[in-house]
């Protein structure tokens, strides 16, 4: 037996013991991971510099994000996790009828290299507050953040619940041949085809966290400055290894020459004349994509940045000018500092570019004029929209957040990551009483059966307490009708 097949047979059993169930024990282990977050600092902060050379601030800014996350779920795990009641008809008026979320079992969280704590210990905080057992397989491209995890998790968690498995190609290899409840994987969408494939020999459902082309489309009706600098901010945070970075800019060919200067002079601010020394700008995660996106530039006009080094892996804040739709850097997700700027004449023509292409994971628009924003949310689709900034909606946990068509499926983040990760079972609880209202069901069937059976089946009634009571006591003397006219024997 693999030392994979291992790690998810020990979490099937512990799952089968039931303790992940109970409310009170998925709080635990929800706070014994906040302290992790925090007793951890210095190691998860030396691994990111380690794997991307994060700054230490850098580092805070993921991590705070996970803060919040373990706090909402510790703050609302009771109220997720109580049954829901739903609206009734009138011919379940006097049943129990709800929603009762339950632990879907053995979930697999398979993380991703960039944001290697936010889009893995992410999924598992929604995978533990759902009652689950979660297998957690850190990327191991962000080698030295796999091995914190892999050293330290274990200290704070039940670590016959939530195992960390570690390696490559090979071990994710043999994790796909186990069945599971659920598998929730970030990363791209030529492993995410591999995963389904996999997962559909068990039937398996899946998260897919991907990214796509998010396209930036700034009006002429807006401040630039303020524009270009949150783009500039969203763009090359994290050496722009983002998966909801802005990847291109739309914009009137009026406007490029001034788009162009002000993220240069935004890049000079937070980066310093000299990028490659700045603490807070880091470095392409390693060689492989280095030369990736270096082979993006061929064919695109260099307007600001270009500079690199390839035994660094240092690729400065880019621009690009006058871009081609067919230019090699618009073929795939950029996911490195490259910014091309493509010049449309108006929104309608950004529209339409837009829906020519996949559906990205983010789409920006920077304007003043707010009926366009609400027009370009009605004739877009994309993951997710934000209006005016870059990358915020990822922090806010009352908005689900997830991809659509090529940029993904289901959604995580507070609630959301709970529901995701829930078996949402309807329940409906009758008792052996009133068989004379059942009468309208069973055969024969007449017309005056099926006219009762219409009025109680489509009569959708949501009350209160008193609204209850009275819709009861209509109920009894339609009962009492019904009995009298239709099924007395």
């Amino acid at each position: 037996m693999s030392r994979e097949q291992k790690a998810v047979d020990r979490a099937r059993k512990a799952f089968l013991t039931g303790r992940s169930k109970s409310l009170e024990y998925r709080i635990t282990q929800l706070k014994n991971l906040l302290r992790f977050v925090r007793e951890r600092q210095n190691e998860i902060t030396e691994g990111l510099k380690k794997d991307l050379g994060r700054s230490e601030g850098g580092t805070l800014y993921e991590t705070l994000g996970l803060e919040s996350e373990i706090n909402l779920a510790v703050k609302y795990l009771k109220e997720w996790a109580a049954p829901r009641p739903v609206s009734k008809s009138m011919m379940t008026i006097s049943d129990q009828v709800y929603i009762q979320p339950e632990p879907l079992g053995v979930v697999l969280v398979i993380g991703a290299w960039n944001y290697p704590w936010a889009v893995t210990i992410g999924p598992l905080i929604g995978a533990i507050a759902a009652g689950n057992a979660a297998v957690i397989k850190p990327s191991e491209v962000s080698s030295h953040t796999s091995k914190v995890m892999e050293d330290f998790l274990p200290l704070y968690l039940d670590k016959e619940l939530y195992p960390v498995v570690t390696g490559g190609l090979t071990e994710t290899q043999e994790l796909l041949k186990q069945r599971f409840d659920h598998i929730f994987y970030t990363g791209n969408g030529t492993v995410a085809k591999i995963i389904m494939e996999a997962a559909a020999k068990h039937l398996t459902p899946t998260t897919l966290e991907l990214g796509g082309k998010s396209p930036c489309y700034i009006d002429n009706n807006c401040d630039l400055a303020i524009a270009c600098r949150r783009i500039a901010w969203g763009k090359y945070s994290n050496c722009g290894q983002t998966c909801i970075a802005p990847d291109y800019i739309l914009c009137d060919p009026s406007m490029q020459d001034r788009v162009i200067e002000e993220i240069k002079k935004n890049i000079k601010d937070f980066y310093t004349e000299d990028p490659q020394k700045c603490l807070d700008y880091g470095h392409i995660i390693n060689h492989r994509h280095f030369r990736r996106l270096m082979a993006l530039l061929e064919g695109s006009t260099v307007a600001v940045g270009g500079e690199n080094d390839e035994s660094l892996c240092y690729i400065g804040p880019t621009v690009l000018r006058d871009v081609k739709p067919d230019a090699k850097v618009m073929q795939e997700e950029i996911f490195g500092p490259l910014l091309p700027i493509l010049t449309v004449s108006s929104a309608d023509e950004a529209i339409k570019f837009i829906n020519q292409r996949e559906k990205p994971l983010a789409l920006y628009i920077f304007t003043s004029d707010n009926k366009l924003i609400k027009r370009m949310i009605a004739e877009t689709s994309s993951g997710g929209v934000v209006a005016n900034d870059c990358l915020m909606h990822f922090s806010v946990s009352s908005l689900p957040f997830g991809g659509v068509g090529n940029s993904g499926m289901g959604h995580y983040h507070g609630k959301y990551g709970f529901d995701n990760l829930s078996h949402l079972r309807g329940c409906l609880i009758k008792q052996l009483k009133m068989e004379g209202v059942n009468k309208m069901r069973y055969p024969p069937h007449t017309a005056d059966k099926l006219g009762w059976a219409r009025f109680f089946i489509l009569k959708h009634v949501d009350f209160g307490s008193l609204g209850r009571m009275v819709l009861l006591a209509l109920m009894a003397v339609f009962v009492a009708v019904i009995l009298q006219r239709y099924f007395t024997d």
